[in-house]
């Protein structure tokens, strides 16, 4: 088989509408009945599920957990819930695969766990967006809005900050069988990316 990948030249929100388009032809071409993406606010799910109107696919928009920028708060936009909600869009949130009480222990006693290792190894050599991208499927898997056997493959996408600009075909684990999960295709992602941390 041979298929074409996207190569963006910047990371970030700008390759937003191009991603969902080229996720939403590949989803078509497969019978992809599943689209996980990371969306903050609700604008990317909002620009999904424009991308793929009229398609029969359920959109699974993941969300920061509550508490990440203020306790006890979740940053979702009400009035862009309300609009994902009516449009069939599953909102969701949990805690994030690859901090959650790990990220608790490094600020109190320091050093990295195996879970950073996986995250930044991710990011480093692929791209936030692939790493967000993948780890926005476990929480999907997890939650129990995605299938999760070996004959079901996912549409996920990530992004880097803001918007979206990686989209792969994957076959989704749940978090504590990692290593099941399996990028089949990649439909688009940046060329360059974030320089890593020192």
């Amino acid at each position: 088989m041979e298929k074409t990948i996207t190569y963006f030249d910047e990371v970030g929100k700008a390759n937003t509408e191009e991603v969902m388009n080229l996720s939403a032809k590949r989803a078509a071409e497969l019978g992809i009945k599943y689209v996980v993406l990371a969306s903050t606010s609700g604008e990317t799910a909002l620009i999904a599920a424009e991308a793929f109107k009229g398609q029969d696919v359920k959109i699974i928009a993941i969300t920061h957990q509550y508490g990440l920028k203020e306790p006890g708060k979740w940053e979702v936009d009400e009035d862009k819930l309300a609009k994902l909600n009516e449009l069939g869009v599953v909102m969701t949130t949990q805690s994030h695969m690859f901090s959650g009480v790990e990220r608790a222990i490094q600020k109190r006693i320091g050093g990295a766990s195996r879970a950073d290792v996986i995250s930044d190894t991710l990011r480093a050599v692929f791209g936030k967006g692939f790493k967000v991208a993948i780890e926005s499927a476990m929480m999907a898997a997890d939650s129990g809005h995605i299938p999760v056997d070996k004959d079901t493959e996912i549409i996920a996408i990530g992004g880097t900050r803001w918007g979206a600009d990686v989209s792969v075909v994957l076959r989704a684990a749940h978090s504590f069988d990692f290593f099941g999960n399996q990028v089949r295709e990649i439909i688009a992602m940046p060329r360059a990316k974030e320089e890593p941390k020192q």
